[in-house]
């Protein structure tokens, strides 16, 4: 355990907790496309400094999307991760720049709500899933993203309405968020935010998360579509429900 004590300034239980979750999140991601990252940054806020969470999460989770993304990118839908990419990039320029104050738990309602319409609301339209529409999707989660943590879940409940199939889904979403991620890493550090102390527990966290990855690949790979999406949507309904309470805590009994 005292090995452990040196990975960052928690203690040695609470880093060693974060690798074995790190594994675990990365398998559910791989496996189900979802519901990993939210349950990882969940369990850090329960024990890291506030200031540390989202940054330390974005570098944790562009390590595990980078690694599914190394295992799947053949199916990755480029065309429309082109189309996302100057979206991804304002988003970033506005989170780094732009500071919003809004109501505690404005942006969970919003979050939570924008995610259950996606479920269970009717088609989009197609002009809000062409390239067009991908754009200011980009724009819009990579700004969340840097704010709080459920950004991925809008990403892929989005990508729900552009194909009916999970390899393309799930590849695709690595992607995107790997590129979100990755901004993270400029605005926080030109932030000031010191990355040299988490590290030693970064690099683990990603290390374990690759053999997440890799097992939960094989796990998504004898789902069929059908049953993908019905996962899916429970998941993110779920996610939903959770933001919704998060939301209410906040707006209405605090």
């Amino acid at each position: 355990m005292m090995w452990f004590e040196m990975l960052s300034p928690l203690s040695g239980a609470a880093n060693l907790s974060l690798i074995l979750l790190s594994l675990v999140t990365a398998w559910i991601n791989s496996a189900m496309g979802i519901g990993g990252s939210a349950l990882l940054i969940m369990s850090m806020a329960q024990i890291m400094p506030p200031a540390a969470v989202i940054p330390v999460h974005g570098m944790v989770q562009l390590g595990a999307n980078s690694s599914r993304f190394l295992f799947i990118w053949r199916y990755v839908d480029y065309k429309r991760l082109l189309a996302i990419v100057p979206g991804i990039l304002l988003g970033a320029l506005l989170a780094g720049w732009l500071l919003v104050q809004l109501p505690p738990g404005t942006l969970e309602l919003l979050i939570a709500s924008f995610m259950l319409f996606m479920c269970w609301g009717p088609t989009l339209p197609a002009r809000s899933v062409g390239m067009g529409g991908s754009m200011v999707m980009g724009a819009l989660t990579t700004f969340l993203s840097s704010f709080v943590g459920a950004a991925g879940s809008i990403v892929a409940a989005y990508l729900k309405h552009i194909s009916s199939e999970r390899m393309v889904r799930v590849a695709t979403h690595s992607a995107v968020m790997s590129l979100q991620h990755l901004t993270k890493a400029f605005i926080f550090g030109f932030a000031g935010f010191v990355f040299v102390d988490w590290l030693a527990l970064m690099g683990l966290m990603i290390a374990v998360g690759f053999v997440g990855t890799w097992a939960g690949l094989k796990v998504l790979k004898k789902l069929t579509n059908n049953k993908f999406d019905f996962i899916m949507k429970v998941l993110l309904t779920l996610l939903a429900v959770r933001l919704l309470w998060i939301a209410f805590e906040k707006l209405v009994l605090l």
